[in-house]
């Protein structure tokens, strides 16, 4: 007999920590290959860890809402045999791939554990040289929490933002006048005040009472994930927003053209959406840094395009990418937007849709909005938001009135990363390719 330790995988690009969401097994359960060991929640996705062997759960090292970094130990199996099972069955439907499971099975004669700190970790094991994040400073500064009375989950016992939210929440908040200070009591450094947004999203921990008549809607998996990778964005990316007027009078007369006739010939429809990304994968082309990434010693400028599209359902929303979006024709990226809304409305989505987006446009016009800030798909730079096409009067050359089809392009930015200049400059060419889309010098194939 041997014993097996299965660890946090890594669930997507750029994703460095999942939360153990709800525990399958139990110590002393007998589990097949493949069964599922536990529900993880990230930024990106939701999935199910499968067991790569058959044998016994000896140990679970992370508990129910437990976030844990890529590679930590998460539980241990006791099996017959030495060797990895091979690949899945075609027909089991996870989220994981096979590449992703091996990466979570680490064995114990190959590596020393590495075992997840317990909820309640030793406060010795950080009483030198503690460090805390700006956000977990923040927090303490805003609810006048004593950090040195507080027991952290994070690795080595250390203090992370969701145990001073789970101490508000509860009203259990350690202060400095509960304790004689010491010798070893940590002075922070002093943070910049957090601004109007951030204290806005970190008060919104408060609780929410509740009167006869309301209705409580339990939050989903997804909706967590979805609302924690909105406030990670909010809370380091310095959002700032621009919008511009575009006239696309003849992008409209064109497409609509074409419509019937490309519906019956390829079985798909061509949507204005379609000439928004290639006219944004277009200008990106021309204006890398749109196509970057704030990596906080340095700036990662994407070389694929990549682009991020969102896709809602009745009460999840879904980042899909359009990979190498330059190279594809309108005819070729409204074939991948079609499929990719299929696979969200199906639940068919793999792990290689959702990953590797370097860019994000999303077609809040499909709803009739005609003026929105995003929040950036963190990492990313940037996302670009295309509102109604509206008919509205507009002094034409000469003086002249005319109805003519305009359209808001609505971009929010990490200010980190990007400055007014070069953002008016990309969207300024995604205004000029899009008024110059027409029949004459636009070809959809």
């Amino acid at each position: 007999m041997s014993v097996q330790n299965i660890t946090m995988p890594q669930l997507g690009e750029s994703v460095t920590e999942g939360t153990i969401e709800k525990w399958l097994v139990k110590p002393g359960d007998t589990v097949k290959k493949y069964d599922s060991l536990a529900e993880v929640v990230t930024d990106k996705v939701n999935a199910e860890i499968p067991s790569s062997f058959e044998g016994v759960i000896t140990e679970l090292l992370a508990q129910e809402g437990q976030t844990l970094p890529v590679g930590a130990v998460i539980c241990s199996i006791e099996i017959a045999g030495e060797g990895e099972l091979p690949p899945p069955p075609a027909e089991k439907k996870s989220a994981v791939s096979t590449a992703i499971l091996n990466a979570g099975v680490q064995k114990k004669q190959e590596a020393p554990q590495q075992v997840a700190a317990p909820a309640a970790a030793p406060k010795e094991a950080r009483k030198d040289k503690v460090r805390y994040s700006p956000a977990v400073l923040r927090l303490a500064q805003e609810h006048d929490i004593a950090l040195d009375q507080v027991t952290g989950t994070g690795e080595g016992g250390r203090i992370t933002r969701k145990d001073l939210i789970k101490l508000i929440e509860t009203g259990n908040i350690p202060t400095a006048n509960d304790v004689a200070p010491t010798s070893s009591t940590v002075q922070p450094t002093v943070e910049p005040a957090p601004t109007a947004p951030q204290q806005q999203v970190e008060k919104a921990v408060a609780p929410v009472p509740v009167h006869p008549g309301d209705i409580e809607i339990p939050v989903t998996k997804v909706r967590r994930a979805i609302a924690n990778n909105m406030v990670k964005s909010v809370h380091e990316a310095p959002h700032a927003w621009m919008m511009m007027e575009v006239d696309v009078t003849d992008l409209v007369s064109y497409r609509d053209s074409l419509k019937n006739e490309f519906k019956q010939k390829e079985g798909f429809n061509l949507t204005y959406f379609a000439f928004f990304v290639k006219a944004v994968a277009q200008a990106l082309k021309e204006f890398p840094m749109l196509n970057s990434m704030w990596a906080e010693d340095k700036i990662i400028q994407k070389h694929d395009i990549n682009i991020s599209i969102a896709v809602a359902t009745d009460d999840a929303l879904f980042v899909p990418v359009i990979k190498h979006a330059d190279e594809k024709s309108i005819k070729g990226i409204a074939k991948e937007i079609h499929e990719l809304a299929n696979k969200v409305r199906t639940g068919k989505l793999a792990m290689g849709d959702i990953t590797g987006g370097t860019f994000t446009v999303n077609n809040t016009g499909a709803f009739g909005s005609v003026q929105s800030m995003g929040i950036i798909n963190y990492p990313q730079a940037a996302i670009l938001q295309v509102e109604s096409i509206v008919k509205k009067p507009v002094v034409l050359p000469g003086g002249m009135f005319a109805a003519r089809d305009i359209v808001n392009l609505c971009l929010s930015l990490d200010h980190r990363v990007l400055d007014g200049l070069v953002c008016g400059k990309f969207l300024n060419r995604v205004k000029e390719i899009l008024e110059n889309t027409n029949k004459s010098s636009t070809s959809v194939y």
